[in-house]
């Protein structure tokens, strides 16, 4: 949709008269002459967006909360970045504060079971709210009775769970026999884990796939220690020529895996995962033809399309219900010391370049120009904290 300068500037007026954006009442009338450079710097106040994690975040994710504060800032917004926590009960009542505080819009991702739970109160009292990679899906479609006007985002799980498994089963021979995989996995009651476990599910029930063994770490979904201990006691149970490759459902368990079989010295088996970083693209350049290749969806991009969806709800402007990011083999034999999440796009046709980052309102450019010409508040994204 193109907006003339006259329907952008009325969208912007009535921003500022909803009271969701940058230009309030200052205490004073600006400079006689009216040259918006001079005006007050009382005159920014901002709208305040909660970004929560609902699970410890390893730096695949890390790189989706970066991106969406940075998103936020630059749009003049606060945004204040928060793990919700392991334990349920503080994690309700994080929650239900969180629903009574002046937060305008609320951003959660990476949500376990209770997440329909957690975000009741939040829905209930009008706050705008997105998610991402949190909602479980019912009957293949995210719930929507008492949760309307959510928008629900996530990546494409079956399609990377799908491109990571036929690229393991290319390096091997299936018609053969069915390839043996030790899985390291999480869950069950982690949304996005679970999906991707669904398809895996069909690849052991179509005989290609046979379980040589199972990692799941007990007291976390992302941790890195927790499977890489429990590997290196596996790969003791399972001796060269039992098993042929690893499949890691997530990032900090393909690192955890990585370590193990560097540790024990097990080049015979091939690591094939979900997800990607700046740390991961090092690890499969220091494993080569060991750690052949990730499947993933762009975590940055994710990010700002998330909070670009948040302006567009304070806007007024349609968005859809839901909305899912677009997944990508990544072959490590592709990978050189050069390239980084930065610019891997160059050897992964179509990263980061998918349409629908609603970045098509002209008013969005012009409210990020204001808040970066009057705003002295520096756009660095903050750590999650609890």
């Amino acid at each position: 949709m193109v907006y003339s300068a006259e329907i952008m500037y009325r969208a912007l007026f009535i921003l500022v008269l909803q009271g969701w954006f940058l230009f309030a009442a200052c205490e004073g009338p600006p400079a006689a002459d009216g040259n918006p450079d001079v005006l007050d710097q009382k005159l920014l106040e901002r709208v305040k967006v909660a970004l929560v994690c609902g699970l410890a975040a390893g730096d695949h994710a890390q790189q989706f909360l970066d991106a969406c504060a940075a998103e936020g800032r630059a749009m003049g917004f606060t945004v204040d970045t928060f793990t919700a926590g392991e334990d349920t009960l503080r994690r309700r009542e994080f929650m239900a504060r969180l629903a009574q505080a002046d937060y305008a819009g609320l951003i959660f991702a990476y949500g376990g079971a209770d997440t329909p739970v957690l975000l009741k109160p939040v829905v209930e009292r009008g706050i705008k709210t997105v998610t991402f990679d949190a909602l479980p899906l019912e009957n293949g479609a995210s719930p929507r009775e008492g949760f309307q006007g959510l928008t629900n985002t996530m990546q494409d799980d079956a399609a990377l769970a799908r491109i990571s498994l036929e690229s393991l089963l290319a390096s091997f021979d299936p018609s053969r026999r069915p390839v043996r995989v030790i899985r390291a996995s999480g869950g069950p009651g982690i949304p996005f884990l679970d999906r991707r476990m669904a398809v895996y599910q069909t690849y052991i029930q179509r005989g290609v796939i046979a379980e040589a063994a199972v990692i799941r770490p007990r007291n976390s979904a992302f941790s890195r220690g927790a499977v890489r201990d429990a590997l290196a006691a596996v790969l003791n149970r399972v001796p060269p020529g039992s098993a042929d490759a690893v499949w890691a459902s997530g990032g900090e368990f393909a690192k955890g895996c990585a370590d193990a079989l560097e540790h024990e010295g097990r080049e015979d088996l091939k690591l094939f995962s979900i997800d990607i970083s700046n740390n991961i693209i090092k690890m499969m350049l220091k494993h080569p033809g060991q750690w052949a290749s990730t499947a993933a969806a762009d975590p940055r991009g994710a990010g700002i399309a998330a909070m670009r969806l948040m302006a567009a709800k304070f806007a007024g402007e349609p968005v859809p219900d839901s909305y899912t990011f677009d997944a990508r083999l990544v072959n490590a034999a592709d990978l050189n010391n050069a390239i980084t999440m930065g610019n891997i796009a160059a050897v992964v046709p179509g990263w980061g370049q998918e349409p629908g980052l609603f970045d098509q309102y002209p008013w969005m450019r012009a409210l990020k120009a204001a808040a970066g010409k009057y705003s002295r508040r520096p756009p660095v994204a903050d750590r999650p904290r609890q």
